[in-house]
């Protein structure tokens, strides 16, 4: 079955999106504290969402192609290494990170776990990148 990966084309889009508006915008003395700190949300928001879609891809592709019974027992962490051993991901530690960060933002909101965040969306985006391209030669 081929998956409709449109909604995570559109995720990993926004956020790349995002992070390149937040990039440029930075030093830009016109914008105040406050809309950079609103650009910055905006990555973190993309990020989460982007992230949720991910993991929830990497699930569908794996029912599909490992056995959907197994699949929905897994652990966030056991999906993870799976992925890695079926070659979607590169690099599982990082995407252990990048479920840490988001879970930071989905119990607490502070000025301290949006930085971390916010530095989880800025190298995830190239990992997010790389998983939707995998996916898409993937998807038969």
């Amino acid at each position: 079955m081929t998956l409709d990966l449109s909604s995570l084309q559109k995720a990993v889009a926004a956020l790349d999106n995002s992070i390149n508006s937040y990039c440029t915008n930075q030093n830009n003395e016109s914008l105040s504290n406050v809309d950079k700190e609103t650009l910055k949300s905006g990555v973190i928001q993309n990020f989460e969402v982007a992230y949720e879609l991910c993991w929830k891809f990497m699930k569908r592709w794996l029912e599909e192609n490992a056995g959907g019974e197994v699949i929905n027992a897994l652990t966030i962490k056991e999906l993870f290494r799976m992925s890695f051993e079926r070659v979607l991901i590169k690099d599982v530690d990082a995407w252990f990170g990048y479920h840490k960060a988001r879970n930071l933002t989905a119990h607490t909101y502070d000025g301290d776990n949006a930085s971390k965040a916010f530095a989880a969306a800025s190298e995830f985006i190239f990992d997010a990148k790389d998983f939707l391209k995998t996916l898409e030669d993937k998807n038969d």
